[in-house]
């Protein structure tokens, strides 16, 4: 185990990256279990696991690719030997799969202190997947949303008199693009003919904000929860289907499919990017702001569009997705 840092730690910033703040918050971090969706190589939640097993005492990795996830358990333990990392197979496209892992995870040992829900994707074009749901809704809302409250009992095991666990939703800006309020019934009756991309995309970020503040409103102050933008981040997600052509037009990359580099595209670094993550998923200071959606390391709850922290909005969207998934989930 790494020695805690002893150098002065200053309060982080947007351009603070995630190293940085693990060693801000290296007490906080030290002997928790964190487990962290959608960890390749490249991506965000690789790095955030990549900084924060640096201090804890085990980090768990998920992918829904065996090899992916060896490479990517490879390059933590390269970084950190001693680091304790256990890879999880799961594909959030399937609700099969969700449980089964989730059963896995409840099997452990050891009790999960943060959940940071970061795996998903973004302008797709449209795909049912094998329990009938459209694709984005699967894997950055009914996926996570099921599993978060299939290994709650995990997470709560965690509590202390002293401690609160913390459940973390990666959401995006794009959440707050103009439009309609969200739309349920492509969730529940998804329709090929009405579908767009960025509509999908940001319907799903903003249920990523509406599912933190519900979990913790029924959860009754028994886990804090937390949402967050990450910043503008060139990672492998650009170079998907059918995303690189909607970037393009909304002039942040180039022909080439580069980043613009100017000083109106604040582009992040992918360390950059993972420091509010981790920001979100240790920091004291947010203990008494439970609910909380953070940009650039700091509380930003302003900038929450109305439609993605409306009260009625939250509670029909886990109704409704209690239904989809067959199963209600108490506190």
């Amino acid at each position: 185990m790494a020695e805690l840092p002893l150098e002065n730690l200053t309060v982080p910033t947007s351009n603070s990256t995630a190293e940085e703040v693990v060693n801000t918050f290296a007490a906080e971090v030290k002997g928790k279990n964190v487990l962290v969706t959608g960890t390749s190589l490249g991506g965000l939640g690789f790095e955030t696991s990549r900084a924060i097993a640096r201090y804890a005492n085990m980090v768990i990795i998920t992918g829904h690719n065996d090899e992916r996830l060896k490479l990517s358990e490879t390059a933590i333990k390269k970084d950190n030997p001693t680091a304790k990392i256990y890879p999880l197979l799961i594909d959030l496209t399937s609700l099969a799969s969700v449980r089964k892992a989730a059963e896995e995870v409840n099997k452990l040992a050891e009790p999960i202190h943060v959940l940071i829900n970061n795996a998903a994707v973004g302008l797709i074009p449209f795909k049912l997947t094998s329990d009938g749901l459209e694709l984005h809704w699967s894997t950055n809302h009914v996926g996570p949303f099921l599993f978060t409250n299939l290994i709650m009992p995990k997470i709560l095991a965690s509590a202390s008199p002293t401690y609160t666990p913390r459940v973390v939703f990666v959401s995006s800006v794009a959440h707050a693009n103009p439009g309609d309020p969200v739309n349920l019934d492509a969730l529940t009756n998804p329709d090929p003919t009405k579908y767009s991309p960025p509509v999908a995309y940001r319907d799903t970020k903003a249920a990523n904000i509406l599912t933190a503040l519900e979990l913790f409103k029924r959860a009754k102050g028994k886990v804090n929860t937390y949402s967050l933008h990450p910043g503008l981040i060139y990672t492998n997600a650009f170079e998907k289907d059918g995303t690189l052509p909607i970037f393009q037009g909304a002039g942040v990359l180039d022909e080439n499919g580069k980043p613009i580099l100017s000083k109106s595209i604040p582009w992040k670094s992918i360390g950059q990017g993972a420091a509010t993550t981790v920001t979100a998923a240790f920091d004291p200071s947010l203990n008494d702001k439970p609910g909380a959606y953070l940009e650039d390391c700091q509380v930003a709850n302003d900038k929450v569009a109305p439609h993605a922290s409306d009260p009625e909005t939250a509670r029909k969207l886990w109704d409704v997705t209690e239904k989809l998934v067959g199963e209600s989930f108490a506190f």
